[in-house]
């Protein structure tokens, strides 16, 4: 989470200027003129059995037809009528029409053309969906502290020294490891733990014994890669990629648990927030020195902040559920290795301290700013305990976790920003409840109708949210929408998973499909994936060292009033997307933090999305 003190420069740099070239180019392609029409789809394609609903606008009347033809002959495979999209409208286009051609089940490399204007090539086939964790997962190393393969550099080897804990303040604790929580350099228990604890629930979902994986994905469908070590440097180890990404965040998490009393939650402030540089290269001075030492703050339940702002903590329970889900999910990943057993023993140990330290002090532990107003805003925690339970559960046995579980499960209820217009940053957090998922099949006929019917209430208000625009998109544009975007397309597949009930397929391909270029701008919205993509993050590394960054899942359109009102976001003028603007902005520019810059635990959330589009039948 950056704020505006990251800015770069208003003058555009190499980067830039290529991004204003490949646009011109785009657009260009496109020929944009009045009446034109636009066609959106998925820029990575569809699966044989997916729904595929592409999308044309336009400022005047639209084709009532249209055809999918093959891409490097202009055979028509598919022809079908425009579906009117009546009673919305987004900025200046004022037509809009699905153009739905579920039937066409042919692999393939397509187009969809209405009239004379065509999308951006696509693919129908088995395993569209099957190399997008392992990309994600590229953006997920280059985000690691401590050891970084993608910059082959050692970074922040002081980390840290004590706040708030029970040790005297200044006090040395090894905190090296974890990642980088977005295109600052702090690192978060807050992110990280949900991260980690998503990316083992993907393996869970994605792997052959996966009792949620259908028998035809798992011998048909695409596998997961082994291409990187654990240091994340390309040598294969033998172990899936995904296993080695979320290990290196157990990793972090054991050494932030010291004593079973003790937990620590964030490294590093906004102090952070100085100047670009890499990582390696470290310049700020929290009192000990330029480069030295950084702050580790201890998690008490209390407010917190050393100087302008504080917190207001009421608890531990949120930060330790999530670290208690993390830890039990690692243990029934490897306690059947007898090599790792150990490894898996000493996870489990650490999730039964935490998660007892949530029970004893319920509540939310926010994140800690120090000059700036801007901090991860958490009011919920019940969802995380329900979690953490019910993964403690299966991983001994104990029935009083199972207890634990449903109690907290109807205290989170279908609490969550669903619906809402507006909520604070990361304030219902995470965007979705795997805990509702993770008891499902351990509770008994009546609970199960329970649980389900907090999903179903969920989605309902973003069915409803998403009827005010044409996309169906059910979320509303606050900071990190596509993070929230994410979390609704993966809350419709694990209803769906968990009831057979397909009623929400449709609603869930669009929020699939949304990231992946079907919206206004015709971004997908993954650095380095699909046609058209993000090629001027927020992020220092690529600004400054001039190389991509492959999948990095980018915060996405927010409100013209959010962009309008943070502090120092610009971008460079004129807006080459001015034309495809309304009800919310998106900006590809490294000078709009609020849009563009790529998140850490977003991208993991979206690896245990595209796992689930693979598993799923």
């Amino acid at each position: 989470m950056s704020d505006p003190v990251t800015n770069f420069s208003r003058c555009p740099g190499p980067a830039a200027v290529i991004r204003w070239v490949a646009l011109g180019l785009w657009l260009a392609v496109l020929n944009i003129q009045a009446g034109e029409v636009f066609i959106r789809a998925s820029q990575a394609g569809y699966r044989p059995q997916d729904a595929k609903i592409a999308l044309a606008f336009s400022k005047s009347a639209l084709p009532d037809s249209f055809k999918v033809v093959v891409a490097d002959s202009d055979a028509v495979v598919f022809t079908g009528k425009t579906r009117p999209i009546i009673g919305v409208r987004w900025g200046g286009f004022e037509n809009h029409a699905d153009l739905d051609f579920s039937p066409l089940k042919a692999p393939g490399r397509y187009l969809v053309q209405a009239g004379d204007s065509r999308s951006l090539p696509f693919t129908v086939g088995a395993g569209v969906y099957g190399e997008l964790p392992d990309q994600l997962l590229e953006f997920m190393r280059e985000q690691r502290c401590g050891y970084n393969p993608w910059l082959d550099a050692v970074c922040h080897p002081f980390d840290g020294r004590t706040a708030f804990g029970p040790l005297t303040n200044g006090t040395y604790l090894d905190a090296r490891g974890g990642w980088h929580d977005a295109a600052d350099l702090l690192k978060y228990l807050l992110t990280s733990a949900n991260a980690t604890a998503q990316m083992l629930l993907a393996y869970e979902v994605w792997s052959p014994r996966s009792t949620v994986r259908s028998p035809q994905s798992a011998v048909h469908g695409p596998q997961m890669a082994d291409t990187v070590n654990a240091l994340g440097q390309p040598y294969p180890n033998g172990i899936p990629d995904l296993l080695d990404e979320a290990r290196w965040g157990l990793e972090w998490m054991l050494k932030l648990h010291p004593a079973p009393d003790q937990l620590y939650h964030q490294v590093a402030d906004d102090r952070d927030h100085i100047s670009r540089r890499l990582p390696q290269n470290e310049i700020v001075d929290y009192g000990w020195g330029k480069g030295g030492a950084r702050v580790v703050y201890f998690a008490d339940g209390q407010p917190q902040g050393l100087r302008n702002y504080k917190s207001q903590s009421t608890g531990v329970a949120n930060l330790a559920g999530r670290y208690a889900a993390a830890m039990a999910l690692a243990y029934q990943v490897w306690k059947d290795d007898p090599r790792q057993r150990p490894f898996a023993e000493r996870c489990l140990q650490a999730g039964r301290e935490v998660y007892g330290l949530g029970r004893a002090r319920e509540g939310v532990q926010q994140g800690n700013s120090y000059g700036a107003p801007y901090r991860y805003e958490e009011t919920t925690w019940a969802d995380d305990m329900e979690w953490g339970a019910a993964e403690l559960f299966r991983a001994t046995g104990n029935r009083q976790y199972i207890e634990d579980a449903k109690r907290y499960a109807g205290l989170a209820g279908a609490e969550s920003w669903m619906g809402r217009e507006q909520a604070g940053h990361y304030q219902y957090y995470p965007f979705m409840n795997a805990g509702h998922f993770r008891l499902y099949d351990l509770a008994d006929r009546k609970l199960k109708k329970t649980l389900a019917g907090y999903y179903r209430e969920g989605i309902e208000r973003c069915v409803t949210a998403g009827s005010q625009n044409p996309y169906r998109i059910g979320v509303p544009f606050i900071w990190c929408s596509n993070n929230l975007t994410a979390a609704l397309a993966t809350q419709c597949l694990l209803y769906e998973l968990m009831t057979g009930d397909t009623r929400y397929h449709e609603f869930a391909a669009k929020q699939r499909d949304w990231l992946l270029g079907r919206n206004p701008w015709g971004y997908s919205m993954f650095s380095g994936i699909g046609s058209v993509f993000p090629r001027d993050p927020h992020l220092m590394t690529m600004q400054l060292t001039g190389r991509p960054v492959r999948g990095g899942l980018v915060d996405g359109p927010v409100y013209e009033r959010i962009f309008k009102s943070l502090k120092g976001v610009a971008i460079t003028e004129p807006d080459p997307l001015a034309e495809f603007q309304g009800q919310a902005v998106y900006h590809d520019d490294s000078q709009d933090y609020s849009s563009n810059e790529p998140t850490m635990d977003g991208t993991a959330s979206a690896i245990l999305l595209w796992a689930l589009c693979n598993a799923a039948p």
